[in-house]
């Protein structure tokens, strides 16, 4: 069902894709009829007037119009959080946490969805919302939207395919999918479990990173980002659409599937991207550059170079810094991170930071290599070095990241993570001051 999935390709590009031969307007998006009696909707997740080079808008014709559906009524938000974060105070401590436990009663993606921090706010449209899902169920006869914020999924362990309004894609360890705010879509394991992350971003729709002196290649290119074809479901019967809107979980009946949109134009749809198509920036004379030159995808702010969220990640890739220290350097900073680890181990961490794990470095706390990484990269022979079989990424905002009381006062997280620089030794050889 999955292999043979077509997508097309180049990041923001103005799609068109038909599932049926004709169904797709020409030269116009509402004509008084459309063929297949399909119903024309226009989907907008910027406003109208937002200038043309950031305007993202997506036509859909569909056998019902989405308001063909019951009434909402409020439903338990079990462990989903939103920005604000109010219930327990923000600490400037330096946190860690193991992963998050694979349920063992049957457990679907919204039900497995556990809040661990935000920032911003979500009414207020900036910041995120970070979540980690775990389940071991696909979501059956009930599928879901998020009117708050687009979703980058960054899958840990198992396979998903995400069978959206716009057609069908798969993600899977090692790749990364965003579904733009409000997308209605259903989530269905391709393995016995899945485990993995998720960045609610409340801002501005991702974009890719600007290249800079680099030139017009290189980090994430346009086309190697993958968008879905037209596939529709026809299907009526007793289904319920969940929607996370203004921080709380709502639910509706609704009588056929929501995902029946049979064409569709524009450059507002879901996406993929194998991590391994990144064309990773390094220095190949001296000293560690700034972590900036791993972002894949960024969220910007009102302010230039200042992001709301930017996604980057660390993969495998040649170290041959001379007369340098190769770790990530020690360092306070006006931005906060919040890391997670796919595979293998962290330069930086070679303990206690595991596959499934977090760890969150908020504003001005310093952080950087534990003691006995330290001393291994300051006597270490510099010869060049492959990192292999790694891959961690980092959420960084320019908004203070306040975990949940879940993630605070929960068994995941790790009490003693700060015990790791009290190691560190005094090396100092000059004179007493």
């Amino acid at each position: 069902m999955t292999s043979d999935l077509e997508y097309m390709t180049g990041f923001g590009n103005e799609f068109e894709t038909e599932a049926l031969p004709g169904a797709l307007p020409i030269g116009q998006f509402s004509p008084q009829k459309v063929k297949y009696d399909l119903y024309a909707e226009q989907f907008s997740t910027t406003a109208f007037t937002a200038p043309r080079a950031d305007n993202r808008r997506t036509w859909m014709y569909r056998i019902r119009p989405s308001v063909v559906q019951g009434d909402y009524s409020a439903i338990d938000n079990g462990l989903i959080r939103t920005a604000p974060i109010t219930e327990v105070p923000t600490p400037p401590t330096m946190l860690r946490w193991n992963p998050i436990d694979i349920p063992t009663t049957p457990t679907d993606f919204i039900d497995g969805l556990i809040t661990m921090a935000a920032n911003g706010s979500a009414n207020g449209q900036t910041g995120i919302g970070i979540h980690v899902y775990v389940a071991n169920k696909s979501m059956t006869d009930r599928y879901f939207y998020n009117a708050d914020g687009e979703m980058l999924f960054v899958p840990q362990q198992g396979e998903l395919l995400l069978k959206t309004e716009c057609g069908n894609l798969t993600v899977k360890a090692g790749e990364i999918a965003v579904i733009p705010r409000g997308i209605k879509f259903q989530v269905i394991l391709l393995s016995d479990s899945a485990r993995g992350y998720i960045c609610e971003n409340y801002g501005h729709a991702y974009v890719l990173a600007e290249r800079g002196p680099v030139g017009a290649n290189g980090y994430a290119n346009d086309r190697d980002f993958q968008y879905p074809v037209a596939a529709f479901e026809d299907k009526e019967g007793e289904f319920e659409l969940i929607a996370k809107f203004n921080g709380n979980m709502f639910r509706c009946d609704i009588g056929h599937s929501p995902l029946d949109v049979v064409a569709w134009t524009g450059n507002s749809a879901p996406y993929k991207y194998d991590l391994a198509r990144f064309n990773v920036m390094n220095t190949v004379s001296f000293d560690h550059p700034d972590p900036s030159i791993f972002t894949v995808l960024t969220s910007p702010s009102g302010t230039e170079g200042v992001a709301n969220i930017d996604f980057a990640i660390f993969p495998p890739r040649w170290m041959v810094a001379e007369n340098t220290f190769r770790p990530p350097y020690y360092h306070r900073n006006i931005m906060s991170e919040f890391m997670g680890l796919i595979e293998g181990v962290y330069d930086a961490k070679e303990h206690g930071f595991v596959p499934g794990g977090m760890s969150l470095h908020n504003c001005m706390s310093p952080h950087g290599p534990e003691a006995d990484v330290f001393e291994k990269a300051s006597n270490a022979e510099l010869a060049p070095q492959r990192y292999e079989n790694t891959l961690a990424f980092m959420f960084e905002s320019r908004y203070i990241i306040s975990p949940t009381k879940y993630a605070l006062e929960g068994k995941q997280r790790q009490p003693n993570y700060t015990d790791c620089w009290r190691t560190i030794k005094k090396h100092y050889s000059g004179p007493q001051g």
